[in-house]
């Protein structure tokens, strides 16, 4: 498979560098009142003088349109306003204001920033940008949120190298994660999901806390994201990212893009990783790390004219993993010698989105999302063996218009989501379950112009095994004044759990394992207000945000490890709530230094049951209540010289419960909390016309959990458990790599 991707992008290579091509220009326009208030001008026609290309500002009043090296003068027109023409000589983003009154179009150039709080959605929606994936090495979406203060990312275990996010206090599974506003890190691909997007193939990532639109189902309950990936009419023509760190971990990204004509474009998003490096730092006779080899894949192509818009794509990975003892080899599988764990992972993914363009009606639009997926996992962990196998169908059809003007919006559709699994593990009965779920969806939004916009929305799902379920949600936003926005929130959400991938790292254990046989889908109720506040602090530019979100589940899969020896999936059979506080600083004391504060507070407790059938109460396990963040950037004239520092204070979190013996083992007495600890990541890049050198480090006060494994000197023993990871379980790691770009 790997000769093939080589000869792939060779083709491409050739192909992509023979000649130059055209971008997309991006830009918003606003009307300018009198008051000096702004607001989006939706339906505004833009066209290049002396060339039929031309497009129309969305709802927001964004817009992009082709740009070769002949257009230069833009033409701005819109009923009741005068049109003017304005000079563009690069693909900077253009902030462009028409007025009522008689007055001249100006061109401004807005500078990007790291993360911004999308100011027009009514959903509490941070927008992680390029600028803020490259402040780390960035290699893949787990490594995407080192200086984002809501989501956090820890490993699962201290074997598979799996990891998870947590947001308002809960776990990954709650969030529903998109791509391109396709459900993708979901099911059997929650598992190492989060490492099979590469940083270099993200351009943005939109991070909404609370229930989301119902436009993109339902299984979103405390919050939502979406990554947006390189376009292959707005990329760089080439983009080679390469990186090695310390601990002998390699990568390889190249990224195509090319315009074939005026209607079509195609690009190939590629990735190549490997790590072949036994270490054992600790000296458990553990590896630290699993080795790993992955191949990833995505070939994609867009259409577009006055009438319509099309992308489609394939995308392909393959990805092995051995871990475990040092001294295992994939031939002793199967052997009480030597623990070994094995995992290998194939996908295939086909996707198309097509939209109809209404020219002369440019706030209407119709469009249609389908998705299919094959995903087979094959792994073993010691002596148990785990099969995984999903097929997923998945369209959703979405038509937008509004009610007289455009302060009455609406969206309406049709979704349909198949879902067939089938798992396996050992000493557990065969989960087969095949879902097949038609759905309509309605959502009206109300916009009083420049102080309220409200979005109430409600879906109704019909499920083959668990019956009609309607989902209600509502958002709000209004600005207190033009700088202080305040937003609120109320929805349900619910999902239909996969209790073994969801929790894959707990599977390395001897623990006995029990799943109750009837278990329903997850439900909640999610409430929240937040306060937006843009400011000046010194003369300099500043912001503070702070938010309080709840969540309340009806029903929840309880993930049971209070019994030492035992792993227990079961429906909640008492209380479960989750409390999210946060308040974050940015601020901007001098020209190209910025800096970021942020302090997190958990309260997440559910009941469990006790030996004796009563239930107790208990905070959620491995969750630390308090976190701090502190992330600070400088760069030099012409971003010739980048420095970033990210520090991060993780508080106490409570452990659950181990036998007499694991404690010894483990070095801990009676440890039923972890301790606090911190975390220090720095980047220095150097920038070059066309290309970047970056060198940093992560963990660099070079904290571990001491003996993160129970019992590894027995690891076919009763109290063998990996799974009890509350921090990192490798030292400090430096990294080097190099970025190449052609625009």
């Amino acid at each position: 498979m790997l000769k093939n991707i080589i000869k792939i992008v060779i083709l491409f290579v050739l192909l992509f560098t023979s000649t130059v091509y055209s971008q997309n220009l991006q830009g918003i326009v606003l009307e300018k009142k009198i008051d000096g208030k702004t607001e989006p001008l939706i339906g505004a026609v833009l066209r290049w003088k002396n060339s039929k290309n031309g497009t129309s500002a969305d709802i927001e009043g964004k817009f992009s349109i082709l740009k070769t090296s002949q257009n230069h003068e833009l033409i701005i027109s819109s009923i009741g306003y005068k049109t003017d023409t304005i000079m563009v000589h690069s693909n900077d983003f253009q902030t462009i204001y028409l007025q009522t009154e008689s007055s001249t179009l100006q061109e401004v150039v807005v500078r990007s920033e790291a993360s911004v709080i999308d100011r027009l959605n009514p959903i509490q929606t941070e927008i992680i940008t390029t600028k803020a994936l490259a402040k780390a090495a960035c290699c893949n979406l787990s490594e995407s949120f080192e200086t984002n203060a809501s989501v956090s990312v820890s490993y699962a275990d201290a074997v598979t190298g799996s990891k998870q996010i947590q947001l308002l206090g809960l776990s990954g599974n709650y969030v529903q994660t998109n791509t391109e506003n396709i459900p993708n890190i979901r099911g059997l691909n929650t598992t190492f999901g989060l490492n099979y997007v590469p940083g270099t193939w993200i351009t943005s990532i939109d991070v909404g806390k609370g229930a989301g639109s119902v436009v993109n189902g339902y299984e979103s309950m405390t919050g939502q994201i979406n990554i947006e990936l390189q376009k292959p009419d707005m990329a760089d023509r080439l983009y080679l990212n390469t990186y090695v760190n310390s601990f002998g971990r390699g990568e390889i990204n190249l990224n195509l893009a090319k315009k074939l004509n005026k209607k079509w474009s195609t690009g190939l998003l590629t990735h190549a990783s490997t790590l072949q490096n036994r270490i054992d730092k600790n000296g458990d006779s553990f590896l630290d790390i699993p080795l790993y080899n992955q191949y990833n894949v995505i070939n994609r192509w867009k259409f577009q004219n006055e009438k319509m818009m099309a992308q489609f794509g394939v995308k392909a990975l393959y990805e092995d993993r051995l871990g475990g003892q040092t001294n295992f080899k994939p031939e002793l599988q199967g052997s009480s010698l030597v623990y070994g764990f094995g995992s290998q992972t194939k996908r295939l993914e086909f996707f198309s989105k097509t939209a109809k363009l209404f020219q002369s009606i440019p706030y209407r639009g119709l469009g249609l999302i389908l998705n299919g997926t094959i995903h087979n996992n094959q792994s073993f962990f010691g002596l148990r063996n785990y099969s995984g196998r999903q097929n997923t169908i998945y369209a959703n059809l979405i038509y937008q218009d509004i009610i007289n003007n455009t302060n009455h919006q609406y969206k309406a559709g049709a979704s349909y989501l198949l879902d067939d699994y089938n798992e396996t593990f050992t000493g557990i009965n065969p989960r087969l379950r095949t879902e097949s779920v038609p759905g309509v969806f309605a959502e009206y939004t109300y916009t009083y112009p420049e102080k309220l916009t409200v979005v109430a929305g409600g879906r109704v799902d019909f499920h083959n095994l668990y019956g009609t379920r309607f989902t209600p949600r509502i958002h709000a936003k209004y600005d207190i004044s033009k700088s202080v926005h305040l937003r609120a929130s109320a929805g349900k959400g619910w999902r239909v759990p996969n209790p073994l991938a969801e929790n894959y790292g707990l599977l390395v254990s001897s623990r006995a394992i029990s799943i109750e046989n009837s278990l329903k889908p997850e439900e909640s109720w999610n409430y929240g207000l937040s306060l937006s506040n843009e400011f000046e602090l010194f003369g300099q530019k500043a912001s503070f945000i702070v938010d309080a979100y709840r969540t309340n589940f009806q029903n929840q899969l309880v993930v049971d490890m209070e019994q030492a020896g035992y792993l227990s999936f079961y429906n909640l059979k008492g209380r479960s709530f989750s409390n999210s506080y946060q308040a974050e600083l940015n601020f901007a004391p001098i020209k190209r230094f910025d800096f970021k504060l942020a302090y997190r507070w958990f309260d997440v407790k559910n009941d469990f049951q006790t030996e004796n059938g009563t239930l107790a109460l208990m905070t959620k396990q491995f969750l630390n209540r308090d976190r701090i963040l502190f992330n600070m950037g400088y760069a030099l004239p012409y971003d010739k010289w980048k420095f970033d520092f990210t520090w991060q204070w993780n508080g106490s979190r409570r452990m659950p419960a181990m036998s007499e013996h694991s404690m010894m083992s483990a070095g801990t007495g009676t440890l039923t909390t972890a301790p606090a600890f911190s975390n220090i990541n720095a980047q220095i890049t150097k920038t070059f016309l066309k290309w970047d050198m970056y060198v940093g480090g992560e963990n660099l006060n070079n904290f571990t959990q001491k003996n993160p494994i129970l019992s590894s000197n027995d690891p076919f023993g009763r109290h063998y458990d990996a799974g009890m990871t509350w921090g990192p379980v490798i030292g400090r790691m430096v990294y080097a790599g190099m970025r190449y770009k052609i625009k």
